[in-house]
C-alpha cells in the first residue's frame, strides 16, 4: 500500500541554531518546528500621536445635509451674538470662529450628503454675519448692511467653504477607495450598476 508524504520535502537547508544560541535580539514571534526553526517577522508597534488620540475623543455626530447646514447657521448666529456682545462685532473674531464651525460642519456630515457641506457653509456664515453687521434703519438698512458685511468680509467667507470644500474631498477619496478595497476584496458580492 502507498504512503503519501505529509510533510514537505526537505532540501539542502542550513542547520539553524538552537533558540538559546541565538542572540537576545532574536524576534519575539521565533517559533520552533521541529529541527528548523521559522521566525515570525513581527512589525514594531506603532504609537498614535496625541493630537490623533484627542480628535478620536471628540463626538462624531452623523449629521443630514439639512442637519449640518441647521447646525452651521445655529452656530455661527450663536458666535455672531458673542462676537457683537464681547468684542463689538470684530470681523477677525468673527472670521476665525467661522473656520472651525465649517470643519465641524464638513467632518460632521454623513457620506450621504457630502455635496451639502461646502453649499450650507455660505449660508450659515451670512446668518451669523446679521448680528455683526451693524444696520439701522429697518429691514433695508439692516439687509444693505449684511450685503455690504458679505462683500467686505468675503475672504473668510471663501477660505471656510474652502476648508469645507477640501474636508469633503478627503472624505469622499476615503470612501470611494473603502468602497474600491471592499469590493476587491475575495468573496465579495458583485457590485450592482
Amino acid at each position: 500500500m502507498e504512503q503519501h508524504r505529509t510533510s514537505h520535502p526537505r532540501g539542502r537547508q542550513r542547520p539553524q541554531p538552537p533558540l538559546s544560541a541565538q542572540s537576545p535580539l532574536a524576534p519575539q514571534g521565533a517559533l520552533a518546528d521541529g529541527p528548523a526553526v521559522y521566525r515570525v517577522a513581527t512589525r514594531p508597534a506603532r504609537t498614535t500621536p496625541p493630537v490623533v488620540l484627542a480628535l478620536r475623543r471628540l463626538p462624531n455626530p452623523r449629521l443630514t445635509g439639512i442637519g449640518g447646514g441647521l447646525f452651521g447657521a445655529a452656530a455661527m448666529f450663536v458666535l455672531g451674538c458673542l462676537d457683537e456682545l464681547l468684542f463689538g462685532g470684530a470681523a477677525v473674531v468673527y472670521g476665525l470662529l467661522f473656520l472651525p464651525v465649517s470643519a465641524l460642519t464638513a467632518l460632521w456630515v454623513r457620506d450621504a450628503d457630502l455635496v451639502t457641506a461646502p453649499i450650507s457653509v455660505p449660508i450659515a456664515f451670512a446668518v451669523g454675519v446679521v448680528p455683526i453687521s451693524g444696520g439701522t434703519g429697518g429691514i433695508g438698512g439692516q439687509t444693505m448692511a449684511v450685503i455690504t458685511s458679505l462683500a467686505v468680509h468675503a475672504g473668510w467667507l471663501y477660505g471656510g467653504t474652502l476648508v469645507a470644500g477640501l474636508i469633503t474631498c478627503v472624505r469622499k477619496v476615503r470612501m470611494m477607495s473603502r468602497r474600491r478595497r471592499h469590493n476587491n476584496r475575495p468573496g465579495s458580492p458583485p457590485r450592482r450598476r
